[in-house]
């Protein structure tokens, strides 16, 4: 948690410029939000592993700490019955960042980086888009094992919805993504995480046939 804290003043202090509004009353706002009992994928956890993925990612950047602090605000609020999650985060950080004492433009630019999370399609020469998506899909290229805890975790998110349902929507967004060209954009997700991905995606897919057990399986969007 303390470690957590001083991530988000560094990222803060760096986008700023100077020591400015004390970081931490906000950072611990975030960290109680992800911290809310309805969160079993979405938590700190996922928010570190973020953070951990933005770091492999940053010479991909070309404002990294910016993406830092998207990366904090881009699943900040959330409910896993309602669909605008991402445009709330993004008028959260708006209304926080604007606080906080950001300029204009970067309060936009997190916003802006936020409300990619929706679709995880920057444009081409988006490296800053490029970056926040890509590491916060790269829990798709994960080791089999983890990637099931991904599953059953979001899963537990969703326990409101019937196996069925699970079944239909999960199984139409693993098409959708493996109908994709890229999963990822930046060289070093195109490299080394891709193909994992690809190949976790497809099993999944395969598991979710009927007859197959759908204990992992999610209806929500990864990431």
């Amino acid at each position: 948690m303390s470690e957590l804290r001083e991530r988000f003043g560094w990222a803060l202090r760096a986008v700023t410029g100077e020591p400015g509004t004390d970081p931490y009353p906000y950072a611990d706002n975030l960290l109680a939000r992800w911290a809310e009992p309805q969160r079993r994928y979405h938590t700190q956890t996922h928010l570190t592993a973020v953070l951990d993925h933005i770091d492999v990612l940053e010479q991909h950047a070309a404002n990294p700490d910016t993406v830092r602090l998207a990366a904090w605000f881009h699943d900040a609020v959330y409910r896993p019955d309602r669909s605008e999650n991402e445009e709330r985060s993004a008028a959260l950080a708006e209304r926080a960042l604007t606080e906080a004492g950001l300029p204009q433009a970067q309060v936009e630019e997190v916003a802006r980086l936020v409300r990619l999370t929706v679709t995880h399609d920057p444009a081409p020469g988006d490296t800053d888009g490029e970056t926040l998506c890509d590491a916060d899909l790269a829990v798709l290229a994960a080791e089999p094992e983890t990637y099931a805890a991904y599953t059953r975790a979001v899963r537990e998110e969703y326990g409101f919805v019937p196996d069925e349902a699970f079944r239909e929507g999960r199984a139409a967004i693993l098409r959708q993504l493996l109908d994709l060209p890229a999963l990822f954009r930046t060289p070093y997700g195109k490299k080394h995480w891709e193909a994992a991905a690809r190949e976790n995606l497809t099993t999944e897919l395969r598991l979710l046939e009927p007859g197959e057990s759908p204990g992992n399986a999610t209806p929500g969007t990864p990431g």
